[in-house]
This record gives C-alpha cells, sequence and structure tokens, in this order.
C-alpha cells in the first residue's frame, strides 16, 4: 500500500471514529487534532489515544485494557492479534473504560 492511500485510509477511519462519538451521545471528551490523533477522555480521567503509524501502514489504539494494532484488509482495519474490526474493538474498548455501554457504528 502506498503512503497516500494509507493516508487516505487511516483519515477515513479517524473522521469516521470521531462522528460516531458525537452520534453515541456518550459522556466523553474527544478531539481529532491535525497529525491523525484522536485522543477520548473519560469523566476518570483516563484516555484512549488512536493514531496512525504510517511506517508500519497501521492504527494504534492505547487504551487502559493495552496496546492494539490495526491492519488494512483490503475492507475494514483488523486487529492483528485477535482480527477484531476496530470499530467493534474501540465499542469495547470505551465501554469497559467508560463504565457504560458505548456504541460506535
Amino acid at each position: 500500500m502506498e503512503d497516500k492511500e494509507f493516508n487516505a485510509l487511516a483519515d477515513a477511519a479517524l473522521t469516521r471514529i470521531d462522528a460516531a462519538l458525537e452520534a453515541s451521545g456518550a459522556d466523553v471528551d474527544f478531539e481529532l487534532a491535525a497529525g491523525g490523533v484522536l485522543e477520548i477522555e473519560f469523566s476518570d480521567g483516563s484516555k484512549i489515544i488512536v493514531n496512525r503509524h504510517g511506517i508500519a501502514r497501521e492504527i494504534w489504539v492505547a487504551a487502559r485494557a493495552g496496546g492494539f494494532h490495526f491492519r488494512w484488509d483490503g475492507e475494514v482495519w483488523r486487529d492483528t492479534r485477535d482480527a477484531g474490526e476496530l470499530m467493534a474493538k474501540l465499542s469495547a474498548l470505551a465501554s469497559q473504560q467508560a463504565g457504560e455501554r458505548i456504541t460506535l457504528a
């Protein structure tokens, strides 16, 4: 995958996550910063950080539960360990950290 394609796919994923957080109505603060870093802050002060990693061509997620790497499989971003889909995994991680159900569609 070329840099241009990776950046377009990663930007689209981050924008989708940002929009899904907005639509979810979850009680979290979040900001998509320039450079492709999305920071989600929960009421207890904990955070989930989502960013693109250009060298590895992956989206990385850092959460209380650990670090996760997602690679584009041609259709969706998949966890490199268990093949979970990015939005589903992020929903589970955010729900766990928030102590309430958060669904990112």
